[in-house]
């Protein structure tokens, strides 16, 4: 339960969660694979994300995760950026959502994380561990940069790191990331533009016309239940070894 609860708190903002707050305070109370020093972040953060007007919620949570391309919800994005790669990357991973019996839509993207955790909820529970650790790496890269930017979503992230346990020095990753320069500000989404120039002509199709950034669909700011089934299905060994190369 723990992970859905993570998943539905990085999604998009919703009614739904401010309807249960005490029912969520009370899961992250009593779930016994958090640590302490975990849990209590993690129950600020509800309690004022949940105290605020959801409309202001909803505009911070679009200038936060779907402006520039440094706290993408996207994984892919941060492993192989736009390169080829991360085509077969994704058919990979839906192939493995397939073989759990998990039926994602035709628009939706397979390295979304709330989607991603929603599928490690539906795993054995000595395997969920795991699959969390195959994206470990990058769940602390987006906490360092959310610590850098001191905003509290840095304590849904690292209850999720916490979850893989995975040891990770925070401290060397905010060295790495020291120097990086905000990519969220008008001025550096102007200077994008400016450099994906799109052109047209006989070399369009190799790439003159760049393709749309990729971000969450209208599907995946879920103020609903996530549209996805459940089968009976066995996992796949092969396949999931195949997906955990391409994280």
């Amino acid at each position: 339960m723990i992970l859905k609860l993570l998943s539905r708190l990085i999604d998009y903002p919703c009614e739904e969660l401010h309807d249960h707050k005490a029912d969520l305070l009370a899961l992250v109370a009593s779930d016994d694979k958090l640590p302490e020093d975990v849990k209590a972040p993690l129950c600020e953060f509800i309690e004022q994300r949940l105290s605020m007007d959801l409309l202001d919620w909803q505009a911070e949570y679009d200038g936060l995760f779907e402006r520039g391309r440094s706290l993408s919800l996207l994984f892919f994005e941060h492993v192989h950026g736009e390169s080829r790669d991360r085509g077969q990357a994704m058919i990979d991973l839906i192939e493995q959502y397939k073989l759990a019996g998990l039926n994602i839509g035709v628009r939706e993207l397979p390295d979304y994380v709330p989607l991603y955790l929603e599928f490690v909820a539906t795993q054995p529970i000595d395997a969920q561990a795991g699959w969390l650790q195959d994206v470990a790496h990058i769940m602390a890269l987006l906490t360092a940069r959310l610590q850098k930017r001191e905003n509290n979503y840095q304590a849904v992230f690292a209850a999720v790191l916490a979850l893989s346990g995975v040891e990770v020095e925070l401290a060397e990753i905010h060295q790495q990331i020291a120097d990086e320069k905000r990519d969220d500000t008008k001025e550096a989404i102007d200077k994008v533009w400016e450099e994906e120039a799109v052109t047209f002509g006989g070399d369009a199709v190799n790439g003159g016309c760049p393709t749309t950034k990729n971000r969450p669909s209208a599907e995946q700011s879920r103020s609903t239940e996530l549209p996805i089934s459940f089968v009976d299905a066995t996992a796949n060994s092969n396949s999931h070894n195949q997906v955990r190369g391409n994280l």
